[in-house]
């Protein structure tokens, strides 16, 4: 029954996410920590907005592997990739966002995206990972390697990866991101960045990843 209720709660943090618009139809993941060994992850080409708890895989951690009969997502690699080298969290979130995606097709490399405390505050440092094909297992190992260090990375022409301890912690940073990247577009170079003794001074008092 414990783990029934986990279904439940992964299926409508799936739906919340959704309901944000963090992603459409049938993109971006959601993955969770169920215990030391397995863990929860969409099904491949389930709409996270109507997620059941019958359209959620169950997986090890050491390799992916389902082991319910339910196809992981496609993204299946990183997501166990950053559980196996992040145990400070449990919830993995791909999201595509209008605004960060936006972004993620130019060149974030160059932008400042502390234009905002809760950036620095909640997330940190952003990653930046080059394009590679998605589902792919150097994608996997790139990202898995760059959220070693940042709780956010920026996949190119691709979308986002972040994490959190909760559901609402990784769905909080997923906002927050869209919120930034909003201002930044539309704003233009009207907008100035945190000034960066502030900046540097919210990511020490929060333990944001440098």
């Amino acid at each position: 029954m414990a783990e029934m209720d986990e279904y439940e709660a992964f299926a409508a943090a799936a739906r919340r996410a959704g309901a944000l618009r963090l992603m459409q139809c049938s993109s971006g993941n959601l993955s969770c920590r169920l215990d030391a060994g397995r863990m929860l992850v969409k099904a491949s080409r389930a709409w996270m907005a109507d997620l059941t708890s019958q359209q959620v895989a169950l997986c090890n951690i050491a390799d992916g592997a389902s082991l319910n009969g339910q196809t992981p997502s496609v993204e299946i690699a990183f997501h166990a990739g950053i559980l196996r080298c992040r145990p400070d969290v449990n919830v993995v979130l791909h999201f595509q966002t209008p605004a960060a995606t936006t972004l993620a097709c130019g060149h974030p490399e160059a932008m400042n995206f502390f234009v905002i405390p809760e950036i620095p505050v909640y997330i940190g440092a952003i990653g930046i990972v080059g394009f590679l094909d998605p589902g792919s297992l150097p994608l996997a190992d790139a990202v898995t390697e760059a959220m070693k260090t940042h709780n956010l990375a920026i996949l190119k022409n691709h979308g986002m990866v972040t994490v959190g301890k909760s559901y609402d912690e990784a769905i909080q940073r997923a906002v927050f991101f869209e919120l930034a990247c909003e201002i930044i577009l539309r704003g233009g170079s009207r907008v100035e960045p945190l000034p960066a003794e502030a900046a540097a001074g919210f990511c020490r008092g929060s333990g944001g990843k440098a």
